[in-house]
């Protein structure tokens, strides 16, 4: 009982944190995000927020924005083209840096995200996971996660899942505080931002086929 009790206090001293975390990067991060947004409107034009809908808690849907890194170009089928050819310079830059994650501060603050937690994944892969990965919903979505700050995108799905479980099962809040000074080295190196050979990282499809997505 006690045990349960601490943790439910140790939850909510969690998302105080977030709050406070959130309410200060944005007021110290505003300057980089302006300067940011006003590039993305002149290199690419509007909309400067790329928006896509993610499983947070316990798989319920939100929409996560990112500072857009891509142009729309498509084929003559009307597909788009492939990342590595839509990938802007600026876009590269943004991504290497992390600017482009800024604005997920506004969902920290919200509630639909922590600082510190498994990635959320776009809605199409819940029914791609297996009961086991699944349980990576048990705790809040976040911008950074142990597998963030231990790979990233060099790891492969399966073993992103297995880190994304270990912090599941060892959650503590000093773990989330070595994450968070862990997550800031990983920003400053720009340490495995993309997939070896290619623009982003390669989408999860359950059968260990991959596909390309933001």
């Amino acid at each position: 009982m006690n045990n349960g009790r601490n943790n439910s206090i140790s939850r909510r001293i969690k998302r105080l944190a977030d709050i406070f975390v959130a309410a200060v990067a944005l007021i110290i991060c505003a300057p980089a995000m302006a300067v940011a947004a006003f590039m993305i409107l002149v290199t690419l034009g509007p909309p400067v927020i790329f928006r896509q809908q993610r499983a947070g808690l316990h798989g319920r849907p939100f929409i996560m924005p990112k500072f857009r890194t891509m142009t729309d170009t498509r084929d003559a089928q009307g597909r788009l083209l492939p990342d590595s050819q839509r990938m802007t310079r600026l876009g590269a830059f943004l991504r290497k840096t992390s600017i482009d994650e800024l604005p997920q501060f506004w969902n920290v603050l919200k509630g639909d995200m922590s600082v510190i937690g498994p990635r959320p994944l776009p809605v199409e892969y819940l029914d791609l996971y297996t009961v086991e990965q699944y349980r990576r919903h048990e705790v809040p979505a976040g911008m950074m996660g142990w597998a963030s700050v231990r790979g990233r995108n060099t790891n492969s799905w399966e073993k992103k899942f297995e880190l994304d479980l270990w912090y599941v099962d060892n959650w503590s809040l000093l773990l989330d505080i070595k994450i968070f000074f862990m997550g800031i080295i990983t920003a400053l190196s720009a340490a495995g931002v993309n997939e070896e050979g290619a623009a982003t990282s390669s989408s999860f499809t359950g059968s260990g086929i991959s596909d390309k997505t933001d």
